[in-house]
């Protein structure tokens, strides 16, 4: 860090040492978050004053400004929301598909087993078809 050496009226000498660029911007950050911070409780207890007002005169209202500060709220907290979401929803998707697919293996199975059956029916009713025809079931060439 650069140091300033002055003189007094007395000849003695200070040093001192000079801020630095990182110094300066260090307080600017801290008075952001802190206006942040003050901006933020300014909205709460205005939206909370408006919110006890509507209670008593109108508790019909408060429904309104529930949906209304969740609204207000959503551009900040959806980012942080959807971070701790997305491996639920991903989990939640790849169990689906699975669930999907042994459905779609399920009722292939079913379907096969009543081809079969109605191949079977079918089978016994032109044979007892064929059995019923006068002659056995064989033509005859007259």
């Amino acid at each position: 860090m650069p140091r300033n050496q002055s003189a007094t009226a007395n000849g003695e000498s200070h040093d001192e040492a000079l801020p630095s660029a990182e110094a300066e911007a260090a307080p600017e950050v801290g008075a952001e978050a802190g206006a942040h911070q003050a901006d933020f409780m300014t909205k709460a207890v205005t939206v909370g004053v408006i919110g006890v007002v509507a209670a008593l005169f109108e508790a019909a209202l408060i429904p309104g400004m529930i949906i209304g500060v969740a609204a207000m709220m959503a551009p900040k907290a959806l980012p942080k929301i959807g971070t701790a979401v997305q491996p639920a929803f991903r989990g939640a998707v790849r169990g689906a598909y699975k669930v999907g697919q042994k459905a779609r293996h399920a009722f292939a199975e079913a379907q096969e087993q009543v081809h079969d059956i109605v191949a079977e029916a079918h089978a016994e009713t032109g044979a007892a078809s064929k059995s019923a025809l006068p002659g056995g079931g064989a033509a005859s060439g007259a």
